[in-house]
């Protein structure tokens, strides 16, 4: 059973719920309607908004991914059983120009996007928080699985109890101004929580699986949808190894990414019986449209550089001084020493023992040495030059 007095400590909001609207984003999904359903049964007058970030004939053809037809309508119907008001609000253009063209342009770049981190800067905690306050809201809330907290007498971030469910990788951009409007009911809840709730509340999303991919990538095929975006920019070249010998043909770099292992096209090494017979893509070069691979040892990364850097915590009173860094979202945060430029929002960041597979593009989220659970800010990954480079 939820307990909705610690509900209403959490929101963080003086006098009684009823006196406070929230705007719950609601994404069709178990998280965010059961975000609404304890937000109605502590008392808060609470309105859905729901995203249409796509063609509305075509989403309804995929299920399973945020804002999409039929997850539209899940949130339509979870806000009739809530009785609470429901609207729709359409981002297409909005959520193409900052999300989907950015995307395509990253992987004709050689780099790993994640557009999911891009949608909550650019749509979903700006534009979708001002309409949250033109309606009058006191906060917006969404089913995200980290947790705000008062430290320092001011508003940050920690991560959420459920370590397996933990997002807040996806949400180190979120900046000091939106973190005194945001809110995340589910934090201190584990997923089987969740779960639990929206069966007590009989919501037809009870059962609903996870989407497991990005909302406008089908299946997952990443490339398809670059090639679909960018027709006649995706140059074919080769697969070559270190010392620049051919061993094989691409179809193009959106097809690899640094790191990767499997589905190369081309076999082991022959005459070489130890574990470096396996090959990694150690390179991609996007002017030459080479993809290189290499021995393992030569991914080993001891640095990284990182723009874009928000801080969550006031800006740092020290310009170097120990983190733990998570590089992506399913990986253990590593250690290192963060040398930070205030001015020019960038940082570098020299890890205790060398990293492997570390592709531009992504991003590197910062968390308290001492308390790990908490968020410092992060960016996004410019530069992280491996042995391969520096030869």
């Amino acid at each position: 059973m939820i307990n909705k007095k610690i509900i209403i400590e959490d929101m963080d909001l003086k006098g009684s719920p009823s006196n406070h609207r929230i705007v719950v984003a609601m994404s069709g999904g178990v998280d965010s309607s059961v975000t609404a359903a304890i937000l109605v049964e502590a008392g808060f007058d609470v309105i859905g908004l729901t995203m249409q970030l796509y063609d509305h004939g075509q989403a309804l053809k995929k299920k399973g991914a945020c804002c999409a037809g039929s997850d539209i309508n899940d949130a339509r119907l979870v806000a009739s059983q809530l009785d609470i008001p429901h609207y729709v609000l359409n981002y297409e253009n909005l959520f193409k120009d900052k999300v989907i063209e950015d995307f395509a342009d990253s992987y004709l770049r050689g780099e790993t996007p994640i557009p999911c981190i891009r949608c909550n800067q650019t749509v979903k905690f700006t534009d979708m928080v001002e309409r949250a306050k033109q309606l009058g809201a006191s906060a917006m809330a969404t089913g995200h699985y980290i947790r705000r907290r008062i430290f320092l007498g001011y508003p940050n971030l920690f991560k959420g109890l459920d370590e397996t469910k933990d997002q807040s990788y996806f949400l180190f951009a979120t900046t000091k101004k939106q973190l005194e409007f945001l809110r995340f009911p589910l934090g201190s809840l584990t997923k089987e929580e969740t779960r639990m709730v929206a069966r007590r509340h009989g919501l037809n999303v009870a059962e609903k699986p996870d989407s497991q991919d990005i909302c406008f990538v089908p299946e997952g095929k990443y490339a398809d949808v670059v090639r679909k975006l960018r027709p006649g920019n995706i140059e074919c070249g080769n697969i070559i190894d270190v010392e620049g010998k051919v061993l094989g043909q691409h179809n193009g770099i959106i097809d690899y990414t640094i790191g990767q292992r499997k589905g190369l096209g081309i076999g082991g090494r022959k005459g070489i019986e130890d574990d470096n017979t396996a090959l990694y893509v150690i390179g991609l070069d996007s002017k030459k449209h080479n993809v290189t691979v290499g021995p393992k040892e030569l991914l080993a990364c001891n640095k990284i550089n990182i723009s874009e850097c928000n801080w969550i915590i006031d800006d740092p009173k020290k310009t170097k001084f120990n983190v733990l860094v998570k590089l992506r979202n399913s990986s253990t945060p590593v250690s290192g020493v963060i040398n930070v430029n205030i001015d020019n929002g960038t940082s570098e960041l020299n890890f205790d023992e060398p990293q492997y597979g570390i592709s531009t593009g992504q991003a590197a989220v910062f968390y308290n040495i001492e308390e790990h659970s908490h968020v410092l800010g992060g960016g996004w990954i410019v530069d992280a030059p491996n042995m391969f480079s520096q030869l």
